[in-house]
């Protein structure tokens, strides 16, 4: 007998479950209400730079396990390229410092003690003072947690948090942080290569779940909006789409991958958070100079990361929303100049003409990761027994960001595929 699983939303969560799900012998189709897959993890071609350019700059890390599964899965792994050693280059652009956080390639972190590795200015005891971030509690702040001042906080600390939690750290989860600190910095440079999509997000991580999926039996259905679940007291029995329901057979399942809002209003009475971050992204095209790496961490400025593509330079900020009704030129001008000073551009390149550019603006990019909103984060299961919950806004254990979208689609998978046994 055909098992039939029905993905609702083709973003990374979603997508995630039905590769799993279709490799383990369902027929998955997926339905999304938008024209596009990916949903704010894609590429798309943008004809104010005539470029195809990424929604957002997505950071991965070689610790990001259900990364890279699932890129492994798609045979795309090696396209998530970095350096072989985690290092990180950071310049405070106020001063014109700069130097390389280099956290190496093992588990051991023997850069603690070696001056030239680590920020500089800081001591071993400023490291130990973050201990207590690995065990604590979700509704725990992090300004309760660790000290949210000094030189480490402001070279390392905010730059990694505020790019994690999307908040301010000091009003952010310190259970949320801490599960990254857990993951990443505790676990030794093996863990904390960064990796990026070199070739674009959906190349990498899109187009080729869409094309196993399809490859394994099952379809797409873009612009197909999912209305209403149909419901006996214990089962989803039908999935109305407006034009059309699909009656759900007795072994038939669904993943209910849509953003917190779309799900509560499919599923009245879910916990989902109510408060969303922004994150501002900028596009320029612009062939960076040779010796300007993948990657910057930036202090003492308006731009926190700059990423270096073959055809363009990239930033991002996150917790933008006071951004988000600046006059577009003025920005696109502000964030010029601060690209100029990392990548080492003369003035006259800074203050004359743009290249062409585009400013991308999520005014939803993540759910807030307080206390108080982390605490309203649904679990995969659902009172409906063949219905799941998946997206990075569910309790996944990690704030929004890849790893936690993915994770939380394989753990609806997981859920499915127990019940099968």
């Amino acid at each position: 007998m055909t098992k039939t699983a029905h993905i609702i939303g083709a973003g990374l969560s979603g997508l995630s479950a039905g590769v799993r799900l279709a490799k383990e012998g369902f027929e998955v189709h997926v339905h999304e209400a938008t024209q596009y897959t990916g949903g704010r993890c894609r590429s798309y071609y943008d004809g104010a730079t005539d470029m195809v350019i990424d929604n957002g700059n997505h950071l991965m890390l070689s610790g990001n396990h259900h990364v890279r599964l699932y890129a492994k899965a798609l045979n795309t792994y090696d396209k998530l390229v970095g350096p072989v050693r985690a290092q990180f280059p950071f310049m405070d652009v106020a001063s014109g410092k700069r130097w390389l956080l280099d956290l190496g390639a093992g588990r051991f972190p023997g850069w603690l003690f070696d001056p030239k590795r680590r920020v500089p200015d800081t001591y071993v005891r400023d490291y130990l003072a973050l201990l207590p971030l690995a065990w604590a509690q979700p509704e725990a702040l992090v300004e309760d947690t660790i000290p949210c001042e000094g030189v480490l906080y402001q070279r390392l600390v905010q730059p990694l948090l505020i790019a994690a939690l999307n908040v301010e750290p000091p009003q952010g989860s310190a259970g949320l942080a801490g599960a990254i600190v857990r993951e990443t910095l505790l676990a030794g440079g093996a863990a904390c290569r960064p990796l990026i999509a070199r070739d674009g997000l959906s190349p990498v991580l899109i187009d080729p779940a869409i094309e196993l999926i399809k490859k394994k039996g099952g379809s797409l259905a873009l612009g197909h909006e999912l209305r209403k679940i149909e419901r006996s007291p214990l089962r989803a029995t039908g999935l109305n789409f407006g034009t059309e329901t699909i009656p759900l057979g007795p072994g038939d399942v669904v993943v209910l991958a849509v953003p917190a809002r779309a799900a509560s209003g499919l599923m009245p009475g879910i916990k989902a958070p109510t408060k969303f971050r922004a994150i501002l992204n900028a596009h320029f095209r612009f062939t960076p100079p040779a010796n300007v790496p993948p990657l910057t961490g930036v202090v003492g400025g308006l731009i926190e990361w700059l990423f270096a593509f073959p055809d363009r330079l990239s930033i991002t900020i996150s917790a933008a929303e006071r951004l988000l009704n600046l006059p577009r030129e003025d920005l696109a001008r502000d964030i010029w100049r601060d690209i100029c000073k990392v990548a080492g551009l003369a003035t006259d390149i800074a203050e004359g003409p743009l290249p062409p550019w585009q400013i991308v603006r999520e005014r939803r990019a993540t759910f807030e990761a307080t206390p108080e909103q982390n605490a309203l984060r649904s679990g995969a299961a659902t009172e409906l027994k063949n219905l799941f919950l998946a997206g990075d806004w569910t309790n996944t254990g990690l704030p929004s960001t890849i790893e936690g979208s993915i994770r939380s689609g394989d753990h609806a998978a997981d859920l499915i595929l127990q019940m099968q046994e």
